[in-house]
C-alpha cells in the first residue's frame, strides 16, 4: 500500500492548453499525455468549453465539485454533479463542458484494448483490492486503522489483494479500479 499525498501531485497544462490537470497516477511511472497506459488525476474546470481528445483512449469522469452538463458526441447533455455516478465514453469523440458552477472532475484514463477501469463511491470501511490496480480518492479527513491521518485529495493506491481499513468512516471517497484486459 502507497499514500500518494495531495501535495505530492503533479500539475500540469492541459493537452488543449485551456487548465490545468492534477495528476495522480500514472502507469507506466513517468509516461507523458501519449504514451501512458493508465492515468488517474483530477482538474478544475471554471468555464464551459471542449474536452481534450484522447486517440485510443477510454474516460471515466466524475464530479466531485460543482455542477455541468457533459455532450458527448451527437448525445444529448448529461447533467453531472456531486451525487451523480461517474460517466464513461471514448476519449476519441468530441465532448464538451457547459459548466453550470465551476467544477472539480476525477478522470480516470485508460488504454482501449488494454485496460479497463470502474469508478464509483466508496461506501465501506474496509477493502481487499480485488483489480489490478485499485486507488481510494479521499475528499475529507479520514484515519486508517493504522491510525495514519489522511487528508483531501490524499490517495490510497494498493495492488491485488491489499486490505485497506479505515477507522472512523472514509470520509467521502472514490474508489477506482483499473483491470488489464
Amino acid at each position: 500500500m502507497r499514500i500518494l499525498r495531495a501535495g505530492d501531485h503533479k500539475q500540469m497544462p492541459w493537452k488543449n492548453g485551456g487548465g490545468v490537470t492534477t495528476e495522480i497516477a500514472v502507469s507506466p511511472p513517468g509516461a507523458v499525455i501519449g504514451d501512458f497506459d493508465w492515468r488517474v488525476s483530477t482538474a478544475k474546470v471554471p468555464e464551459s468549453g471542449p474536452f481534450s481528445a484522447f486517440g485510443n483512449v477510454d474516460r471515466v469522469l466524475a464530479v466531485l465539485e460543482g455542477a455541468m452538463k457533459l455532450k458527448i458526441g451527437s448525445g444529448e447533455p448529461v447533467l453531472l454533479g456531486p451525487a451523480s455516478p461517474a460517466i464513461a465514453f471514448p476519449g476519441d469523440v468530441a465532448a464538451s463542458a457547459d459548466v453550470i458552477h465551476p467544477v472539480t472532475d476525477l478522470n480516470v484514463m485508460v488504454r482501449r484494448g488494454k485496460f479497463r477501469a470502474r469508478v464509483g463511491r466508496l461506501e465501506r470501511t474496509e477493502l481487499v483490492a480485488d483489480a489490478g490496480e485499485t486507488l481510494v480518492l479521499l475528499r475529507a479527513k479520514a484515519q486508517l486503522s493504522s491510525g495514519e491521518t489522511l487528508g483531501p485529495d490524499d490517495v490510497v493506491h494498493l495492488k491485488l489483494g491489499e486490505k485497506l481499513q479505515f477507522s472512523n468512516g472514509t470520509g467521502s471517497a472514490w474508489l477506482i479500479e483499473i483491470e488489464g484486459r
